[in-house]
């Protein structure tokens, strides 16, 4: 259970809290806190979708099973687990500019060559295995959160002392609700992980108790983390300097102790670096998934000497590297993952309401409490509130998601025809 919880807020805490609370800041203003509030439960509700759908199914390419059980339908299930496949492919360039940012405020180069190679020297880690892996994620998730928490209290430090806490409005926003509502649509990027959490189900003992429990414990943690962090940034450096700021949390904590930015930068190293690695695992995991289920290719599912689809992974590295070139910068990248993600939940919370009805009978070790005899409360909220947020999104995005899904389409529709 320790080690599923720390997997799951390792992959939740990290890039977007340290890589794009500046982005969301210039967005929200200093209402951020709201948006992150608001994301908070958006994810809650998926998050007892994905606990009771892991606890029938603990599967990788878990999205394509949840819905294929649902819906019957391959292509549509095929659907659901490219959106999600390719919001990681998106998600890893997002993290690793994160982390250039910051190699950036330590050391300069270029950002692109410095989110490259993260991508490359990640990817070897991920082939040598996820014992490896894990090892890595366990030492970075403590040292991310301990990051965090300093931020915390320099926040709680300087607001008491400036008397900032009774003369901010922290309920301003230069957009308004639209504001805190769109500058979700980008900070949500913090909270995606949790869900990767089901994707290593395989992997883990007792599968069935111990993931849906992981899950809702990282997810809570990393709530509370992130809307402290929101506040305390907001505090020290106010929502301007915040938004024009590469490496946001370091200077927070140059404004309350001088010279500490290079020690919260080194933590921001550690944990974008750590995102990255994480997201590559699952979304190689996940082109196994599809493989297995023959959906892609057999070669995706190879396994080579170390025990990982390296196959799988040089591919992922492969995409993620272009989407790093051409993707257009780190807030166009972050819209993209979720915009992505949100598709993604309304898929998985339908799952939830349809198998209420199509396998009442099923054994369900984790269920999503609020029920209205078999109808989930919890998961039909999910279904709105990812529609909902769908309209937040600018037409490029929408543009660039369905050139990705008619993509998906047309390499399922072209590999099944092969197949017959």
């Amino acid at each position: 259970m320790f080690e599923a919880v720390l997997y799951g807020v390792g992959i939740i805490l990290g890039a977007g809290i340290y890589a794009l609370i500046g982005v969301g800041a210039g967005i929200a203003g200093n209402a951020l806190w709201i948006s992150f509030v608001v994301g908070a439960v958006i994810a809650a509700f998926t998050g007892f979708s994905y606990a009771e759908l892991s606890s029938m199914y603990p599967k990788e390419a878990a999205e394509y099973v949840y819905t294929k059980h649902a819906f019957g339908k391959e292509a549509l299930a095929f659907v659901a687990q490219w959106m999600m496949f390719f919001t990681v492919v998106v998600g890893i360039p997002t993290v690793a500019l994160g982390f250039a940012g910051y190699f950036g405020f330590l050391f300069g180069g270029n950002a692109i060559f410095i989110a490259l190679a993260l991508i490359i020297l990640m990817s070897l880690l991920n082939y040598f295995g996820i014992k490896e892996s894990a090892k890595y994620n366990d030492v970075s998730t403590i040292i991310e959160a301990a990051g965090l928490a300093a931020i915390i209290l320099l926040g709680l430090y300087y607001g008491t002392k400036y008397d900032v806490f009774s003369s901010m409005d922290f309920f301003a926003s230069p957009g308004g609700i639209t504001g805190i509502l769109t500058a979700t649509t980008v900070v949500y990027f913090a909270f995606i992980g949790f869900e990767n959490l089901v994707n290593i189900s395989e992997e883990a003992k007792d599968a069935k108790r111990i993931i849906p429990k992981a899950l809702l414990i990282s997810l809570a943690i990393s709530a509370v983390a992130y809307i402290l962090v929101s506040i305390a940034a907001v505090s020290i450096l106010g929502w301007e300097q915040l938004s024009n700021s590469k490496a946001p949390l370091a200077e927070a904590a140059e404004k309350v102790i001088p010279r500490s930015s290079y020690v919260l930068a080194v933590i921001a190293l550690f944990a974008t670096s750590n995102t990255v690695l994480i997201l590559l695992i699952v979304g190689s995991r996940l082109l196994y998934g599809l493989s297995s289920n023959r959906s892609l290719p057999g070669f995706f599912s190879n396994v080579g000497k170390r025990g990982t689809p390296y196959i799988s992974i040089f591919f992922i590295t492969l995409l993620a590297g272009l989407s790093l070139i051409f993707g257009g910068g780190i807030k166009k990248l972050a819209h993209l993952t979720d915009l992505g993600i949100f598709t993604v939940y309304i898929f998985v919370n339908l799952s939830v309401i349809v198998l209420r009805y199509r396998e009442p009978d099923a054994r369900r070790v984790f269920k999503s409490p609020l029920n209205i005899g078999r109808f989930p409360l919890l998961a039909f909220l999910g279904v709105l509130l990812n529609l909902g947020m769908l309209y937040f999104f600018d037409l490029k995005t929408f543009l660039y998601g369905l050139a990705l899904l008619l993509a998906g389409l047309m390499m399922y529709f072209l590999f099944d025809a092969n197949k017959g």
